[in-house]
């Protein structure tokens, strides 16, 4: 019998090269919608069983090309066999089985089974030919192209990103019928075998006849086909003009990619710009060439601001681009006045005059506006400076301006400059560098590889907007949800854990997150309840809340959503998860951390004791570090061995409480020695943060435990001496579960 999909007959190979023709595509769809196109035809042959070898795709301004080669010229003949109904079945049952089979009767063969006579028929499909798969499949998707913005253009139903002019396509040295665009929707776009080449320096339509030939004649036309090769010029160029002048290029990734999708034959110059201009902050000025004109700036060997530009031109002329220059030099010069004027304007108010239009600001609806969140910045700015040994005041005054100059006319403009605008703004008023450098970096770290805040103003500032997100979100239950993380909280709780491990703060997490709990819900510290506690001894707790309530700098309406306890177990799932992350990313073993317990806090503790769990991020990478610097060692590894035996064995044991005793043999009363010596000195080594030193003292429990198993049974026909030596082994993994769970250890 044949298989079900029986391929028939050899197919020869040939080559398929698509153009679509168009108004300039925006840069940044450009990569996405090569992709799309790629993966159109490429899952609709493969779907259809049509075999190719490779395909490519192309994307400039004017053109989206695919290229597939080693196509087989049809799609596979088939065979498929479906079973219908039994033999005597209805007789409606059976003429709905020949008629979806597409069959007749005598086509039908009657095969015995176990349960009965059922009807089979074996259907043969020959291919179509590949010509006809990919006109349907062109049809069938260019109306339904997925561009983030699509348009419709004269008197048609299609729509693409920009309007139409011609579609090329051949497969196999022949064009494909295309015309339905013509008769179908009253839009004549030519398709066929013709293109053209650049806009002005070679606008006559040419034919071509395969990929090779239309590749050598588009840049015989002045058009770089591969984005990666106009990539390269770009840049190659770029940096040669730059070195000509004795400068540096300012690497530019993004841009670099924007300005690859504007130019089909891609010319680099160099301008230049008022020296005058420079007195402005160069980031300004760099955000304005880059924004509005995609300009690249130079910079000198010490980094600072060159009053030269290097651009690209879509256009070669006789005059070595003079004429090119002027013009977009003439344009930068008003988007730089334009720049200065911000900067002149902002001047003119402090930082501290801007707050009060800060207040007009809505940061969340029900997390008030930003002027509200200013001031609980500087709470708990003041609170977190005090734990970490920085200035407290200053932390203050950099937490209360940095976000002041999101109202100033810069900002405004450029908003990928707030923070840094506002340290200049700082500086020009006389405030101290600490705090100037507060406000430029209270954002960081943005991101995994954003460098991290090292001065002790920065840092507490940086800690308490992250920390005063994720409280206010969390409480809000507006936590992120698969990859939807719309507050970047998952940022936010990672530049929390960087913050804390590069820096070496030795900062108590829980409290904190708790600290900015209070500060949300009642606008106040702990530390002032406790206060104001001290100073009304006679006061009640309920009415002290009242009382600071009273006082607060403000009360968030409907906050929290979720209770409190949940609230901070929540949190603690979650900076444990960007602890993890981070750790993998470092090269740590995601088991070793779970050895040394994480960031897990337990709260199901009586009223009057401390949530139980880990929360000095510091002091936990000490243990996570330790233990792998232990078990990369022989003894490390040998000791897990020894350590896992004895956890197998007592796995099934339950009625083994009680301290053991010295035993009867040598090697019982020896492990016994060393358990007791080893404990108490691991409890010291772990009571001074001495990690290291606890593992040490735990290879020492090797010989006497290996000599215990070699020369012990431990299932002895004596009861009490069986009790004793589990309890011996109990000993050995609660003296090194007092470093880590070594259980959790994998391997």
């Amino acid at each position: 019998m044949a298989s079900s999909n029986e391929v028939i007959g050899r197919n020869n190979k040939a080559e398929f090269l698509l153009e679509i023709f168009s108004e300039e595509i925006p840069a940044r769809m450009q990569a996405k919608a090569a992709n799309d196109l790629k993966s159109i035809f490429t899952n609709a042959l493969t779907k259809g069983g049509v075999k190719f070898k490779e395909a490519d795709c192309y994307v400039t301004a004017r053109r989206l090309v695919l290229h597939i080669q080693g196509l087989d010229s049809k799609t596979p003949d088939i065979k498929k066999e479906r079973r219908g109904p039994r033999a005597d079945a209805p007789e409606k049952a059976i003429e709905g089985f020949l008629r979806g089979a597409g069959v007749t009767r005598d086509q039908v063969e009657i095969r015995e089974e176990k349960k009965g006579a059922f009807l089979h028929v074996v259907i043969e499909q020959e291919g179509i030919s590949t010509k006809k798969a990919l006109e349907d499949i062109f049809k069938s998707n260019l109306g339904i192209f997925p561009w983030p913005k699509s348009m419709r253009w004269g008197d048609n139903s299609i729509r693409w990103v920009r309007p139409l002019h011609s579609v090329l396509a051949i497969f196999d040295g022949q064009k494909l019928n295309l015309s339905f665009l013509g008769t179908e929707d009253n839009l004549v776009i030519p398709d066929g075998n013709q293109t053209r080449g650049h806009r002005f320096l070679a606008p006559e339509a040419f034919e071509v006849s395969s990929f090779a030939d239309y590749k050598a004649k588009l840049a015989a036309a002045f058009v770089i086909l591969d984005p990666a090769e106009r990539k390269d010029l770009i840049h190659r160029s770029a940096k040669k003009l730059a070195q000509e002048a004795g400068l540096n290029l300012l690497e530019d990734e993004g841009l670099l990619d924007e300005v690859v999708g504007l130019a089909e034959y891609p010319v680099v110059l160099m301008g230049e710009f008022d020296a005058a201009f420079l007195d402005v902050p160069q980031e300004a000025l760099t955000s304005a060439m880059k924004k509005h004109q995609k300009y690249f700036s130079l910079v000198d060997g010490q980094g600072k601001l060159a009053n030269k530009f290097i651009f690209v031109s879509n256009m070669k002329t006789n005059d070595q681009g003079a004429k090119i220059i002027d013009g977009n030099e003439r344009v930068l010069r008003a988007r730089l006045a334009d720049t200065k004027f911000f900067w002149d304007q902002d001047l003119k108010v402090t930082l501290e005059g801007r707050l009060p239009a800060l207040d007009d600001i809505v940061f969340h609806a029900k997390l008030g506006t930003v002027g509200e969140r200013v001031k609980r910045l500087v709470e708990l700015s003041g609170y977190i400076a005090e734990q970490i040994g920085a200035d407290v005041e200053q932390a203050k005054r950099a937490a209360l301006l940095c976000k002041a100059d999101l109202v100033s006319g810069m900002v405004g403009e450029f908003a990928d400059l707030q923070g840094l605008m506002g340290k200049y703004y700082a500086e020009k008023q006389g405030e101290p560098a600490a705090v100037a450098n507060g406000i430029a970096e209270h954002y960081s770290p943005k991101g995994p590889s954003d460098i991290c805040p090292s001065d002790p103003v920065s840092v507490a500032v940086a800690l308490a907007e992250k920390l005063d997100s994720l409280v206010g979100f969390f409480g809000l239950d507006e936590k992120p949800t698969g990859s939807k993380d719309p507050f970047a909280l998952r940022r936010a709780a990672l530049g929390v854990v960087r913050l804390i491990i590069e820096n070496k703060l030795r900062f108590r997490l829980r409290e904190a997150l708790e600290n900015t709990f209070w500060i949300l819900a009642y606008g106040y510290t702990l530390a002032a309840a406790e206060k104001y506690e001290d100073e009304h001894p006679d006061t009640s707790p309920r009415r002290t809340i009242r009382a600071l309530r009273e006082k607060a700098i403000d009360r968030i309406a409907d906050f929290p959503k979720i209770q409190m306890i949940q609230l901070f177990v929540t949190l603690s799932d979650f900076f444990d998860d960007r602890f993890r992350i981070h750790m993998k990313g470092q090269g740590v073993r995601h088991d070793l951390i779970t050895a040394t317990s994480g960031l897990k806090w337990n709260y199901d503790v009586p009223d009057d004791q401390e949530a139980e769990g880990e929360d000095d991020l510091v002091r936990l990478l000490a243990r996570v570090d330790a233990l792998q610097n232990f078990l990369s060692t022989d003894e490390g590894g040998n000791l897990l061995a020894g350590y896992k035996r004895a956890a197998n064995i007592l796995k099934k044991e339950t009625e083994i409480s009680g301290e053991p005793t010295a035993g009867t043999l040598a090697e019982e009363k020896n492990l016994f020695e060393r358990l007791s010596k080893v404990s108490a000195a691991a409890d010291k080594a772990i009571a001074d943060e001495k990690f290291e030193e606890a593992m040490v003292h735990l290879a020492t429990l090797r010989p006497a435990i290996d000599a215990f198993f070699d020369k012990v049974t431990v299932n002895s026909d004596d009861k009490a001496e069986r009790l004793n030596r589990l309890r011996l082994l109990a000993r050995i993994r609660d003296t090194m579960n007092r470093v880590a769970d070594f259980s959790k250890i994998e391997g």
